[in-house]
């Protein structure tokens, strides 16, 4: 389906690809991985026409649609759902000519393949789509207007799946969604019908999606068989074998080069040591290995403090006088605490992380600190307020105003920024290293307790790897959110369940709490299919009309086409195509009978069962001593 073919491409006087070839084919599901700015999102564009290549070719079949999530948020007085319903072109095309057009052919060929695309149910599928991504059905009317732009990038990708391209790009799909999302957009993706190139940081999420990896490295590509697990063993293997084999390359080319510079002078030994010298010279080169950059995370410990570091007895916290988000908060945060905050989105887990800050003060209860506690706060919005223009040095000077350049470019150091790095624009900084840059600044007068809200949303697969460890070696307490269940469940000793206007304590570990939320997500589809057996049969019943209806008409079209100009004469004074006509009116008044006298017939019987329930209730209370009735 699609074949990438030495592809080179330059940006900004970079060179992005240079050869990179790669072979994709149908049906395949394939996860997009490397370090940051290595070019992911580049070949993304690249095979979405929003980038031209310098040279080589991005070749697709012909007749296959690409989607990719737009870049423009949805905007305007529309509802999600109306924005998602016209996210499939055709399907809109097709309903909007099917109430202006007069043709009985051109009708019936209208309604035959509004049926192949399942136009029947497009409100439904749009609307399961918005459900899992946390729209309930009145957020599916409100105007897009009202959203902010996370939920707004949801309603963006919600959109792009609807469609349902052949060939479907995504960019960190996952981000900005909460662990229930995420499971659902998991589910989605496993049994999404068509090529998949995703591009994720979420080993979990590439583990249970893609049965492919496409490694983007130094401007190439390479594409591994398997889940993200076995792509890190087998190209682990990769560059053993690579090194071992420049290593015994080494020896030997040293080993020749030796018994040349030994005996090239020596007339018995002349003739040999030119021997060796062309094996050297034929010797293919083995590259040597190139080991990856060293992701550097490195929190500065606290001075100790006496627990509890928090206390909050029976706190209220909210935006607005007389409504909290949250209340009844009684919680304690010791020095060695590591724990997580789950629960879906707008339950109010940042809010808690605001007011353990001090950001956000309780309407009602006590919160008593430590004395001399500090709090490191990581918030994407932070990251979002730096002065592009300025360098990290620069920054971190401004906000360390006692330090000395030395100890400045020290700390910085602990995050990766090396001289050159520290010296460059900010804004010349890939998204992970800002986010590097902000822990650097979160911790520059070591905190007892870091609040990490989505701290890893920007960085790659490694980084997170080196955030985790470091996490796991800092002395102080973590309170963290994220939609990574890897890093939850490597860095996490408690669970917090933010939900129903509280924060309580979740007794299990994160496998509980997703088994808990896809039982929850399999008793919605059952409940969901029950309910749609009576639509079901009702759309039968259209089904049935709309074929003989279809029959008919390719019927008159059969004869229509069929006569010369002497027939059609003939056929004029029978009067055979008013009949046919007729016949059509009248199979149509059928159908329209069909459909009522069916609806009249579902009606009476949700009527008799309603009846039935409430005698069986009525039963049941007037006698409980006959035991249970089964509704």
């Amino acid at each position: 389906m699609l074949t990438v073919r030495d592809l080179t491409f330059r940006f900004g006087g970079h060179v992005v690809f240079d050869g990179a070839s790669a072979t994709v084919p149908r049906g395949h599901k394939v996860g997009v991985v490397g370090q940051n700015g290595a070019g992911k999102s580049t070949l993304l564009r690249l095979i979405a026409g929003t980038y031209e290549p310098d040279g080589g070719a991005i070749e697709i079949q012909r007749g296959v649609r690409v989607g990719a999530v737009a870049q423009e948020m949805p905007d305007g007085p529309g509802t999600p759902l109306d924005f998602v319903l016209a996210a499939d072109v055709e399907l809109a095309a097709l309903q909007a000519e099917a109430e202006t057009a007069t043709d009985p052919v051109r009708i019936a060929e209208i309604h035959a393949r509004l049926a192949d695309i399942r136009a029947h149910d497009a409100t439904a599928r749009a609307a399961a789509i918005l459900a899992g991504l946390g729209f309930d059905e009145a957020a599916q009317r409100r105007p897009l207007v009202t959203y902010s732009g996370g939920w707004r990038m949801r309603i963006a990708l919600a959109a792009t799946l609807f469609a349902a391209p052949d060939l479907l790009l995504l960019d960190e799909p996952s981000n900005h969604l909460d662990l229930e999302t995420r499971l659902w957009l998991e589910s989605h993706l496993t049994r999404y019908a068509g090529t998949i190139l995703l591009i994720s940081h979420d080993r979990l999420l590439l583990n249970a999606v893609v049965g492919s990896i496409l490694h983007v490295e130094r401007g190439g590509l390479t594409l591994y068989r398997g889940d993200y697990d076995r792509f890190e063993r087998t190209r682990r293997e990769r560059l053993r074998l690579q090194a071992a084999a420049f290593a015994n390359q080494t020896a030997q080319r040293r080993k020749m080069q030796a018994f040349v510079d030994r005996f090239r002078y020596k007339a018995s030994k002349a003739r040999q040591a030119q021997s060796r010298l062309k094996a050297i010279e034929r010797l293919a080169a083995t590259p040597p290995p190139l080991p990856d950059e060293a992701v550097a995370f490195d929190f500065p410990a606290p001075d100790p403090l006496r627990p509890p570091l928090l206390t909050l007895d029976g706190v209220a916290v909210g935006y607005t006088p007389g409504t909290p988000v949250l209340r009844g908060l009684d919680l304690v945060i010791d020095g060695d605490d590591r724990i997580a905050l789950i629960g879906a989105n707008g339950n109010g887990k940042s809010t808690l992380l605001k007011l353990l800050e001090g950001g956000l003060q309780p309407c009602d209860g006590t919160v008593r600190r430590s004395a001399k506690l500090r709090v490191g706060y990581f918030e994407q919005e932070q990251a979002a307020a730096f002065d592009l223009e300025s360098t990290p040095f620069r920054h971190m000077s401004t906000l360390m105003p006692d330090a000395t350049p030395t100890r400045v470019r020290a700390h910085l150091g602990r995050f990766g920024f090396t001289q050159d790095k520290a010296d460059l624009k900010i804004g010349a900084l890939s998204g992970g290293e800002k986010a590097k840059l902000l822990f650097a600044c979160i911790t520059r007068s070591a905190p007892h307790v870091l609040l990490l809200d989505e701290p890893t949303n920007h960085l790659d697969i490694d980084s997170r790897e080196g955030l985790i460890s470091a996490l796991n070696a800092f002395d102080g307490a973590v309170i963290l959110v994220s939609h990574d269940v890897h890093v939850v469940e490597l860095c996490a000793d408690r669970l917090w369940l933010v939900a129903d206007g509280t924060c309580r304590r979740f007794d299990g570990d994160v496998a509980a709490y997703r088994d808990e939320l896809l039982a929850r997500e399999r008793r919605q589809r059952r409940e969901a299919k029950k309910a749609q057996e009576p639509a079901k049969a009702t759309r039968h019943a259209r089904k049935q009309a709309r074929r003989a209806k279809t029959e008919l008409e390719q019927e008159l079209k059969r004869l229509t086409f069929k006569l010369d100009e002497s027939a059609v004469a003939e056929l004029e004074q029978a009067d055979q195509t008013d009949r046919l006509r007729a016949e059509l009116a009248q199979a149509e008044m059928e159908m329209a009978g069909m459909q009522a006298d069916f609806d009249r017939k579902l009606a009476a019987a949700e009527q008799r069962r309603l009846a039935l329930e409430s005698a069986a209730r009525e039963a049941l209370a007037e006698d409980p001593g006959e035991g249970e009735v089964a509704l």
